[in-house]
């Protein structure tokens, strides 16, 4: 599996790149994914946490985080469901 904190995240945070990070911290019953998954966000997506109908999801509340980043400053978000 691709760690991609070690290779892309850091090449971002050096380049000053706007991006969002969703991470898996919590499961319950079977999952695709462990606790630790992450899903990387700028104009693309790389890494997964689903693979299924949640991954989509996951990516579009990325770009409304980008979105709204880009009208008040970065700013951490936690969702819980």
């Amino acid at each position: 599996m691709l760690n991609i904190a070690d290779t892309l995240l850091h090449t971002w945070c050096r380049e000053a790149r706007h991006f969002a990070l969703a991470t898996v911290v919590q499961v319950s019953g079977s999952v695709p994914l462990p606790v630790g998954t992450s899903l990387a966000v700028d104009s693309d997506a790389v890494g997964s946490v689903s693979g299924g109908c949640v991954e989509d999801a996951v990516y579009e509340l990325c770009h409304q985080v980008l979105d709204a980043q880009s009208i008040s400053g970065p700013h951490p978000v936690r969702l819980l469901r």
